[in-house]
């Protein structure tokens, strides 16, 4: 059986996209320069923090500074999320996920793209 993986709060998750752009582990100052926006640093301490309180991210020391290390990878993360969303909005129809990913404005280009990754048994 999988891990559930809970849904991040939207700052929460922005900082865990920051950090999986690193090379881990990371320093504050790595996830810093790949947020979109910019956080006090006390902010972004705060939210590190709490990622790892929810079992997100390990931290370990170096000296006085703290390094990063993501324990839930984004692939497995972007699952459990799709999985939710499937089962809670879609009522467990992947008929009723695949006409809204239709209806939801993704161009031609994009479902045949799409097409062709399901084709290929690639996703």
């Amino acid at each position: 059986m999988k891990k559930v993986i809970r849904r991040l709060p939207d700052a929460e998750l922005e900082v865990m996209q920051a950090l999986w752009g690193c090379e881990p582990p990371a320093a504050r100052s790595d996830v810093e320069a790949r947020l979109q926006r910019p956080l006090a640093p006390t902010t972004l301490l705060t939210l590190l923090a709490r990622l790892g309180e929810k079992g997100f991210l390990q931290t370990d020391k170096d000296g006085r500074r703290s390094l990063y290390t993501p324990l839930i990878s984004q692939a497995d993360y972007l699952a459990a999320q799709s999985r939710t969303f499937v089962q809670k909005v879609c009522g467990g129809s992947l008929h009723a996920f695949a006409a809204a990913l239709c209806d939801s404005g993704l161009t031609r280009e994009e479902l045949e793209q799409l097409r062709d990754l399901l084709e290929r048994g690639a996703l």
